[in-house]
């Protein structure tokens, strides 16, 4: 018993022995925490380099983008062809994806050789090779009569500047086929393919196999957004956001880049962890001074590694005794394999014994100690270094999406990590270890790379079918010039229409004369009350005026209009007007004054004159009962007299429109049209007496409020209005009527883009096809959702906060669809607008018979205001519409309350 306990301590005591004798040998192999983090940072400076369009020429570490902009998600079906095209053998593949409620792939595959004459010979010839294996394995499934879409994966450096087309770099690994380098490799593989008369296959998609591995793993996981590969070589890509990749137009989304982190290094960043050995390893390459990374890491170098080092040691007596094998000297003579089975747990001595022998060594028990621990620092180190450029790309991951925690998984492929039995759990703990704020998923890629790019081509023609039916739709809101032109036309027939007396009753656009004939002159003075009533909220305000100095101080104050008052009685929704006034004037003090009063009413109102409005028809939700054909003013008086309590001198009824032109005005001499966009849409503009019919007298201008929102009501515009207009127009409080309104104003906006998201979603196009309760629910997307989606500020993650806020649970490429929906239907919005202005500038220029005219529009409305694009796109095809008219456009300061006091000061003086 004591002489096993005696061997037990010897061995135990030669082990540490070794074990010292090779630490203190390799002791720059071996990397502490405090370097591993260093070498984070630096891979994060790399990969902001190689993603800089400045920097990215002179970069190592490339970050190619390869234009994969999406993962699975499950709805993928069909057949595709794939081919696997990097290591020592060359695979094709037919896969079958289906969809059927459960992920379901099946594949059939072929291994075909790829010999030295062919990977190192013409490039040409190459190809040639591929394409006719690619016609054994269809002649062989007996797939010959069928058109086949197919990926490719191809295991090299590629730019790509689309998902079907790749320029090759360099070739990596023993690849040295002559006349490819900086040349399209599908183009090439096309060339080969079409000598094959009798087949037809579509090159849908070219993909390193480190993409295929992320894709393949993310077809099981969604989770999945990162791939890695530790094999022959090693290369990591991931799902960057599109914001952040100055080297392809655009900011939506996300894309995937291949890392091609093998160059790491190459630039000399990594010099102070560089061992002799892999100086020397190095040198003896078929390509010094590149993938300098990769060498001290993937699976073709890791056994000369360990050879280099044993024979430095033998050199200097440390190992064998001194004695040296011929094949000790000989390059490539112990592989990566060799180092994976002198690790493994239990036989991993008796391996390593046997290992050396095969090398014509004698090795003592202490060498195979030994030998063993020089193998475990180098494939140590090989897995610390991947942690650490693994753990900087899960940082930039959890920053890009503003995580406190990522929750993610990466897809793993790669022989080293698939044989090598210590590798994955060094892995992990050290990744783990670097990024404590990282949940990480390692997934085990099946048939990585060949799958992948079924995955990938999948995807891409998944992708490009949506993509086509998304297109269509949004097609429908792209007006040509040729459309706005015809709407201008028609809007300035309708404005005719509305002027004369004969055609004025089926007129759409009523042009109804305001009896406002003057702007102001300066002149005005005094205290005047005005009330503003055109949405839920009422406002009183309090206005003085003084002349000469053109200034204005206002003070008001806001009251809320419950929806049973709008949609009440005449008599309850004048009386509540009556209350608020009465607390307002309470509130500033005023309560016996006698003040002269200004009506803001926007609704549709004829006049006989500034002090007579009769209700034509209720707006924008309203819908008291027994006020249309009524005089509005005089149910105010009524409801002044019932209250009892204070006497109001009411001078003028004034349209929103004519309020907001009123107030620029006195800004602006030259201000004599004004528009609203805003929840309704409408237009007034000073017009000559001697074209209203409808009045009497030839002398001067009107302001004529066109009541444009009506304009299509008669179906002049039916061949732009889409399906998704007339659901929103049969769901409306008035059906048929307002139809330009409910195309061009943020009432009804939103309630466009909820309609067409939900037959996006019928179709499979967005939410993964589901239509959640909130979706369903009528005037749920307003149109400041718009206004915040189409922000430029706006990044992706914020888009889908919003639609979160909506119950609507969307994935980066749903957010880009809403994003491109909103757009959509706000630019149509804002082109019809300025299309209807176009007819109205353009006449006033032909009226006063001017070559060129110079006229001020004064705007208010929350779309116009708050949209971002709105403004800029209606201004835009005013001035392609209108070239002749030199339009100014100035935002309505507290246009409507404000311009109702201007008018009643105006008519004052007038009077």
């Amino acid at each position: 018993m004591f002489a096993v306990h005696l061997m037990a301590f010897y061995f135990t005591k030669l082990k540490e022995d070794q074990i010292k004798k090779v630490d203190r040998f390799l002791y720059h192999m071996r990397l502490s925490d405090e370097t591993l983090l260093d070498i984070m940072a630096r891979f994060q400076v790399e990969m902001e380099k190689g993603l800089a369009k400045d920097t990215n020429p002179t970069a190592s570490v490339k970050m190619l983008p390869t234009f994969v902009r999406a993962i699975p998600d499950g709805s993928e079906n069909g057949e595709f062809l794939s081919l696997d095209l990097g290591g020592s053998k060359f695979r094709v593949l037919k896969v079958q994806v289906s969809e059927e409620g459960k992920r379901n792939v099946q594949m059939e595959s072929l291994f075909y050789p790829t010999p030295n004459e062919i990977i190192t010979g013409n490039g040409s010839e190459l190809f040639d090779y591929v394409a006719d294996c690619l016609v054994d394995f269809m002649k062989t499934k007996e797939l010959k009569h069928k058109k086949l879409p197919l990926g490719l994966t191809f295991s090299f450096p590629c730019r790509q500047t689309k998902l079907e087309e790749g320029v090759l770099l360099s070739w990596t690994k023993k690849f040295k086929a002559r006349g490819v380098q900086d040349t399209d490799v599908v183009s090439r593989l096309a060339k080969a393919l079409k000598k094959h008369k009798d087949l037809d296959v579509d090159i849908l998609a070219l993909v390193n196999d480190t993409v295929a591995t992320m894709m393949t793993c993310a077809y099981d996981d969604p989770y999945c957004e990162v791939g890695v590969i530790i094999g022959t070589g090693t290369n990591a890509c991931y799902m960057e956001d599109m914001s952040n990749i100055d080297l392809v137009e655009g900011d939506e989304g996300r894309m995937c880049i291949n890392t091609e982190w093998g160059a790491f290094g190459d630039d000399g960043a990594l010099e102070d962890i560089r061992t002799e050995f892999d100086r020397e390893l190095d040198l003896g390459s078929l390509n010094p001074g590149k993938q300098l990374f990769e060498k001290m890491i993937s699976g073709l170098y890791l056994g000369e590694l360990v050879r280099l080092i044993l024979l430095k040691m033998a050199k200097a007596g440390l190992l064998f005794g001194g004695e040296k094998s011929s094949a000790l000297h000989t390059k490539g003579k112990i592989e990566t394999r060799h180092v994976a089975a002198m690790e493994k747990y239990k036989e991993g001595l008796a391996n390593t014994r046997e290992i050396l022998v095969d090398l014509g060594l004698e090795p003592s028990e202490a060498d195979c100690i030994a030998v063993q621990h020089v193998c475990t620092i180098v494939s140590f180190r090989s897995a610390n270094l991947c942690a650490a450029a693994l753990a900087a790309i899960l940082t930039r991951l959890r920053m890009n999406k503003k995580l406190d925690r990522l929750r993610t998984t990466v897809g793993m492929d790669g022989t080293v990590y698939k044989i090598h039995p210590q590798y994955p759990k060094r892995l992990h703990k050290v990744v783990r270890k670097l990024v404590p704020n990282c949940d990480v998923r390692f997934l085990l890629s099946e048939s990585g790379s060949t799958k992948g790019a079924a995955m990938v081509t999948a995807v891409a023609s998944r992708v490009q079918a949506q993509r086509k039916q998304i297109d269509k739709v949004l097609a429908l809101f792209q007006l040509t010039r040729e459309q706005l032109v015809g709407v201008q036309d028609k809007m300035r027939t309708e404005l005719e229409n509305g002027l004369k007396r004969k055609t004025h009753p089926m007129a759409t656009v009523k042009m109804l004369p305001t009896y406002v004939r003057g702007m102001p002159d300066g002149t005005e003075k005094g205290k005047f009350l005005a009330l503003d009533l055109g949405g839920t909220n009422f406002r009183v305000l309090l206005v003085k005026i003084r002349s000469g100095r053109r200034s204005v101080r206002m003070y008001n104050k806001i009251f809320a209009i419950p929806l049973e008052i709008m949609q009440g009685t005449g008599e309850e929704l004048f009386d509540h007007i009556v209350q608020c006034i009465a607390d307002f004037l309470d509130y500033m003090g005023l309560k016996g004054a006698q003040l002269p009063l200004g009506f803001t009413f926007s609704f549709p109102c004829r006049q006989a004159s500034i002090d007579k409005g009769t209700l034509i028809g209720w707006t924008k939700g309203f819908k008291a009962t027994d006020c249309e054909g009524e005089d509005v003013v005089d149910m105010l008086r009524e409801a002044i007299k019932r209250r009892n309590e204070f006497d109001l001198d009411i001078v003028a009824v004034v349209n929103d429109t004519v309020g907001t032109m009123m107030t620029c005005g006195y800004e602006d001499p030259n201000c004599e049209i004004g528009l609203i966009a805003g929840t309704g849409s409408n237009m007034c503009y000073m017009e000559e007496m001697r074209n209203i019919e409808l009045v009497e007298g030839d002398e001067g201008k009107m302001c004529i409020n066109t009541e444009w929102g009506g304009f299509g009501d008669n179906g002049c515009i039916d061949d732009i209005r889409t399906q998704y207009d007339k659901e929103v127009d049969e769901g409306s409080l008035n059906p048929g009527k307002q139809r330009y309104e409910k195309m061009t104003s943020g009432m009804y906006l939103g309630e466009i883009v909820r309609q067409i998201l939900i037959d996006l979603t019928k179709h499979g196009l967005l939410f993964r096809g589901q239509i959640s309760e909130r979706l369903r629910t009528r005037g749920i997307f307003e149109t400041k959702f718009l206004s915040q989606i189409e922000s430029d500020r706006l990044a992706l993650l914020q888009v889908r906060r919003i639609l979160q806020q909506l119950g609507l649970d969307s994935t980066c490429e749903d957010s880009i669809v809403v994003k491109e929906v909103c757009g959509a239907v706000s630019r149509r919005a804002a082109q019809l607008c300025g299309a209807g202005l176009a007819a109205i500038v353009e006449k006033r220029r032909e009226d006063q018979g001017l070559e060129h005219l110079r006229i001020t529009v004064g705007v208010d409305g929350t779309l116009y205001k708050l949209h971002p694009h709105f403004s800029r796109i209606l201004q835009e095809t005013v001035k392609e519409l209108a070239p002749k008219c030199d339009v100014t456009f100035i935002l309505s300061e507290d246009g409507s309350g404000k311009g109702a006091a201007l008018i009643t000061a105006v008519a004052k003086r007038l009077q």
